[in-house]
């Protein structure tokens, strides 16, 4: 179901809120840390950041099972879909887990994630 506005802010909020008491509790448990040291403690902050992002901004995609049911790359025979299936993706801003429609092919027993294929 797509997510309103509102709460897509409030997600974002939510993550930028603890990541916010992770870099102060850091900071407590770290006297006198040198430039270094608080650049990649942000740097690391800002990266979880990022990816929280992408993460409510892909799970809050409509996904729909397409109409035509797509033939096995293999056999060419009719694939069966299998439901929203989670998927583990590389992006730029690290590994996001996003749910998608999955089909198999019982013939071949092979897996097909549109619009790639499963590894």
């Amino acid at each position: 179901m797509k997510q309103t506005r509102a709460q897509k802010k409030a997600k974002l909020q939510a993550a930028a809120e603890k990541l916010i008491e992770q870099l102060l509790d850091w900071d407590e448990r770290n006297a006198g840390p040198n430039l270094t040291a608080i650049e990649d403690e942000v740097l690391k902050l800002r990266q979880q950041f990022g990816q929280a992002m992408a993460d409510m901004m892909v799970e809050g995609q409509e996904s729909r099972q397409p109409v035509e049911v797509p033939p096995c790359r293999q056999c060419s025979k009719a694939m069966r879909y299998k439901g929203q299936k989670p998927k583990a993706v590389g992006s730029r801003l690290g590994e996001i887990e996003i749910a998608r429609g999955y089909y198999y092919c019982a013939a071949c027993e092979s897996g097909f994630f549109p619009p790639g294929r499963t590894t």
